[in-house]
């Protein structure tokens, strides 16, 4: 009897569904991703009927967008959890799934406008959020740098999804430098955009980007199968 199964096997069907999810569920990550770092500052200043930036996208858990930013969160990470396609994507997928939702049920200690002096629980649970999000950043760079090293070049050349995969773990890995250097070393700028902002909203746009490519919504990025010409 051979060992293969048979190509009547329910299975197939099966597969194809699956195949599906998982785009769908790349896709939505992706679009979260994207959309968080933009709708977070505008339904700030929407909701308070002026132009309110943040100082970081932690902060927004205490003005009017904590609601959009935890589901936000939760939503990334659940749709990470839920992310299954081979063993070690599923493994880093899972992990960062639990990192985003660590970072947003333990909030970042509040802004001396809303609490001057915060109490030693508040402080330890901004350092735990500090250290969930970094952990989340370094592993959504190493996600996107190995997705890099795993796609075969054709002789010598890469396909353009590639380089995009390359570039937004670089940036976010860039972003994680920069803000924790601006933090040890107080530097500002003259601008209602803060460093810390900035550097997590882009940090956040490069991962929504990285897994929009993957998902195959954008299609540039896609080449298409070459024909099987074997004989």
């Amino acid at each position: 009897m051979s060992d293969h199964p048979s190509v009547d096997h329910p299975s197939a069907g099966h597969q194809a569904q699956d195949e599906q999810t998982v785009r769908r569920l790349r896709l939505g990550i992706g679009v979260l991703g994207l959309l968080l770092p933009i709708v977070l500052p505008v339904g700030n200043s929407l909701t308070s009927s002026r132009i309110a930036l943040l100082s970081s996208m932690s902060a927004s858990y205490y003005s009017h967008m904590r609601n959009v930013f935890v589901g936000g969160l939760c939503a990334i990470g659940v749709f990470l959890i839920c992310y299954r396609h081979d063993r070690r994507e599923d493994r880093l997928s899972s992990v960062a799934g639990v990192l985003a939702i660590l970072v947003a049920l333990f909030p970042a200690e509040p802004p001396a406008s809303v609490t001057p002096h915060p109490t030693t629980a508040q402080t330890a649970i901004g350092t735990f959020h500090l250290c969930f999000a970094a952990g989340l950043f370094g592993v959504l760079a190493y996600f996107c740098l190995q997705l890099f090293a795993d796609s075969p070049s054709t002789g010598g050349r890469r396909a353009a999804r590639d380089w995009v995969y390359l570039v937004c773990g670089w940036v976010i890995v860039a972003c994680v430098v920069v803000v924790a250097a601006g933090d040890v070393l107080h530097l500002t700028w003259d601008s209602p955009l803060t460093l810390m902002y900035a550097g997590e909203a882009v940090s956040v746009l490069a991962f929504g980007v990285a897994w929009l490519v993957k998902s195959e919504a954008v299609v540039t990025f896609v080449p298409r199968a070459a024909p099987d010409t074997a004989t």
